[in-house]
């Protein structure tokens, strides 16, 4: 995804609408996330859209570092959340060995299947031994956009459960379910936990 494309100018163009969206927290998932760190854990948010989960985090008394790679996203979340969301792309990632989880809901997504691997190399980097990686995918088979123009992978469970394999990854957890988008679309998700192998 590059800085000018469909999906980074639909975040930019559409922050303030997108932030303060109809949407449900998705606490079962969070609590269940959040359960499996220990107390005060270091917590990485890809992709913190308007910041609600990173709020809800920062509640239950996790040190979250909220990133974005929208800069008018990034000031929308910062409004809600009251400090500051770094503004960096997935591919900026480049800590080793600092996070106890990784949080990434319904953000990676958006990457290119081809860059996913490196991606999530780039991921499993960041976390400490042991530490636990959340993510949301909608599900599919093929790559498209959606009515905004947004670019989405579209995975297969075996797709993915194939390429947490490959980049080093254990107890890993796969499950689908259905639910909705920004677009009112009936959508298939694809929830996945993993943990850092050594």
């Amino acid at each position: 995804m590059t800085s000018n494309d469909p999906t980074s100018s639909f975040y930019d163009d559409n922050a303030a609408v997108y932030a303060v969206r109809d949407r449900s927290l998705p606490q079962r998932r969070l609590d269940a996330f959040l359960n499996a760190l220990p107390a005060g854990a270091s917590i990485l948010e890809l992709g913190c859209g308007g910041g609600q989960d990173a709020a809800y985090m920062i509640s239950r008394g996790f040190n979250v570092t909220p990133t974005d790679g929208s800069v008018e996203m990034a000031r929308q979340a910062e409004k809600l959340i009251g400090k500051p969301v770094i503004v960096r792309r997935f591919e900026g990632l480049e800590d080793h060995q600092v996070y106890d989880g990784i949080w990434a809901e319904a953000s990676l997504l958006h990457v290119r299947r081809s860059d996913l691997p490196e991606i999530f190399g780039r991921i499993h980097k960041a976390l400490k031994n042991d530490g636990i990686f959340h993510a949301s995918f909608k599900a599919g088979e093929a790559e498209d956009y959606d009515s905004f123009g947004r670019y989405y992978n579209y995975l297969s469970a075996g797709w993915l459960n194939d390429l947490l394999i490959s980049t080093g990854w254990k107890d890993i957890s796969l499950n689908e379910t259905d639910g909705g988008g920004y677009d009112g679309k009936p959508t298939k998700w694809l929830r996945m936990r993993a943990r850092k192998g050594i």
